[in-house]
């Protein structure tokens, strides 16, 4: 029976060790200069203070290479459910040939254990490679990114780590599961994917931001956590100020909320252009004349404003990735014995 479904297998087996072969090949080439060019420009950037400016400069230079990998990490689970699970049960549904092997020595569990653990374990393997490799040449463009592509964030954090080798059993069950319930591929693989993407959706809009109690504190302003500070020439409106979704000092953590709040205390409300502050503009550091600058952020803090943040900070990412590959390995083990229970009650 293994050797059977492996020769059923093995041309994409093939087709995919060829193409992760490929991948690593050009990631061992070019992971040394890129780890190089970081710490060459950290070195640098430190001795006159400018290493914010070298983060965006040496992010932005790599953003294409940076979004194509992470997507590979986040398609791959997807395609072993798509077109690994799915037909998997389904062709031969079709075809009637489960029924001659039925008919031999095999019983109906020992048929889909085989199929289930040799292909499951190659493509769990293959996402978990993939993923490692990745992480292992993003590890200084992760180090870079701003808050919306930091290493916590939803988008990188599904492609990093362990957390593609959850993902690929989940699919790839969830198609088999599918499959069996559907009867047909094409259906299956549609259903199958509707189904993944949804959960792969919710998991982080609703689930990992409570994986562990978020951490809610408060920061002074300065050129990390600002974005834009814009003061009227003619003094006719209040200046405005607009956040970064960034955490001094915390670099890579993932902003579930970023607010500004006004020395007492309350939150200031933001429109398009910012949330507009009290401060005077008719002399001192922030009047139109002086310019914004250093200055003007001085003053806005000797006031009192302060930014809010509700975050989860880098150090909870691998805690995270052992959670939520926790959470995707029981989902697997439940659609798993759905499997079994349904090919030896429901399925003839």
């Amino acid at each position: 029976m293994i050797w059977l479904t492996w020769r059923q297998f093995r041309g994409s087996a093939a087709m995919m060790a060829a193409l992760l072969v490929i991948l690593a090949t050009a990631l061992a080439l070019t992971g040394p200069g890129l780890a190089s060019d970081y710490s060459a420009g950290i070195a640098a950037c430190t001795q006159d203070n400018t290493c914010d400016r070298f983060y965006d400069q040496f992010l932005d230079g790599h953003d294409t290479e940076f979004m194509a990998l992470t997507l590979v990490v986040l398609i791959l689970p997807a395609l072993a459910g798509l077109f690994w699970g799915a037909p998997l049960i389904t062709r031969e549904l079709e075809a009637g040939t489960h029924l001659m092997v039925w008919n031999q020595s095999i019983t109906r569990g020992r048929w889909l254990a085989v199929k289930l653990g040799l292909m499951g374990l190659t493509a769990v393997a293959f996402a978990g490679l993939c993923g490692l490799m990745v992480t292992w040449w993003s590890d200084p463009l992760d180090k870079s990114a701003a808050a919306d592509l930091a290493l916590m964030a939803p988008l990188v954090f599904g492609a990093r780590g362990i957390a593609p080798m959850g993902y690929a059993a989940f699919a790839f069950v969830l198609g088999i599961t599918v499959g069996m319930l559907v009867r047909r591929t094409l259906p299956a693989m549609a259903l199958t994917l509707a189904v993944f993407a949804a959960i792969q959706l919710a998991m982080p809009l609703l689930v990992r931001a409570h994986l562990m109690p978020p951490i809610t504190a408060t920061f002074e302003l300065g050129r990390t956590n600002v974005d834009s500070l814009n003061i009227p020439r003619d003094g006719g409106a209040p200046p405005r100020l607009s956040l970064d979704p960034a955490v001094p000092g915390h670099l890579g953590s993932w902003v579930l909320s970023s607010n500004l709040l006004d020395p007492s205390g309350r939150l200031i409300p933001a429109s398009g252009e910012g949330a507009a502050i009290k401060v005077s503009t008719t002399s001192g550091p922030c009047a139109p004349s002086a310019g914004p600058g250093e200055g003007c952020l001085v003053e806005i803090n000797r006031l009192g404003y302060r930014q809010q943040v509700t975050y989860q900070p880098l150090e909870r990412f691998w805690p995270f990735q052992w959670i939520e590959t926790g959470i995707y390995a029981l989902l697997t083990l439940g659609l798993t014995w759905l499997s079994f229970w349904w090919i030896r009650r429901r399925l003839s």
